[in-house]
């Protein structure tokens, strides 16, 4: 797998339209007869996805989802936290248990979807990322180990004109250096949503945040090291991969990994402080 390009498998999730409007009916037929294939009603694994106006996100989501491959019978939940576009058409004609959170933010709609599972183990996922072939299997083996309650996977920037890949992979870089640091005395610092695990019963027993507020992720996990350990699923070929959407919030390459250095240089001495 070379780091300076997209995976090839991702060419056929980055669909062409804008709208809900635009999408044809054969494309739903596609993705929903490979959910009936991949998915269990007696899962072991459910995968449960948030989305807030993600009308076409959602569909790229599912459809990575679609193919994956595992002999892990799992399940696909998606969470509509109150969209204001047409997000509920799209999942409405997918194959996929589905539920509105009309409480705002993240923690709100990942409650619901955990409270909703029927899986022994919760994978998290976001509505804009697309989630390679492996990716249940690499993170089953971790958080299937001894001991294990939380396991969190990284994540890799879609390469594009304005930014291209060897350009992403130096913050790639940068970033995954850092989360090494952090994962010696606060690894839930590292848990994300887009890619992360966890033992269902012990979640449950925690809850996620009831307020529209970030963290509502790394919050979870710290709360989960009391029954046992995090662990980080390291398989490249397990990376998440996502848009470049919220890198242009901060402008050119340049000023978003200066703005990156600056925060980790400022919270560098927590790196080894543990607050458990």
């Amino acid at each position: 797998m070379s780091y300076l390009k997209n995976p090839d498998w991702i060419g056929q999730f980055l669909y062409p339209y804008e709208k809900y409007e635009e999408i044809p009916s054969s494309l739903f037929e596609s993705i929903n007869t490979d959910l009936d294939k991949v998915q269990s009603k007696t899962p072991l694994v459910s995968i449960v996805v948030i989305a807030w106006n993600e009308e076409i996100n959602i569909l790229r989501c599912v459809g990575t989802l679609s193919q994956m491959k595992t002999d892990i019978p799992f399940e696909i939940i998606v969470v509509n936290n109150n969209s204001k576009d047409r997000t509920q058409d799209t999942i409405d004609h997918l194959h996929v248990k589905s539920y509105n959170e009309l409480t705002q933010g993240a923690g709100p709609a990942r409650q619901k979807g955990q409270e909703e599972a029927l899986g022994k183990y919760i994978l998290t996922a976001d509505a804009d990322c697309f989630y390679p072939p492996c990716w249940v299997d690499e993170m089953l083996k971790v958080l299937q180990q001894d001991g294990v309650v939380c396991i969190y996977g990284r994540y890799s920037f879609i390469g594009e004109a304005s930014f291209p890949r060897w350009k992403l992979l130096i913050l790639e870089k940068l970033k995954d250096t850092m989360a090494g640091l952090r994962h010696i005395k606060q690894p839930y610092f590292n848990t994300f949503g887009i890619s992360m695990g966890y033992v269902k019963e012990y979640g449950l027993k925690i809850g996620f945040i009831k307020i529209n507020r970030r963290g509502e992720d790394g919050q979870l996990a710290m709360d989960l090291m009391k029954y046992g350990k995090i662990r980080q699923m390291k398989s490249r070929r397990g990376r998440v991969w996502t848009g470049v959407r919220t890198l242009t919030q901060n402008g050119s390459f340049y000023n978003i990994v200066l703005s990156r250095i600056k925060e980790d240089l400022k919270r560098f001495k927590y790196n080894f402080i543990s607050r458990n």
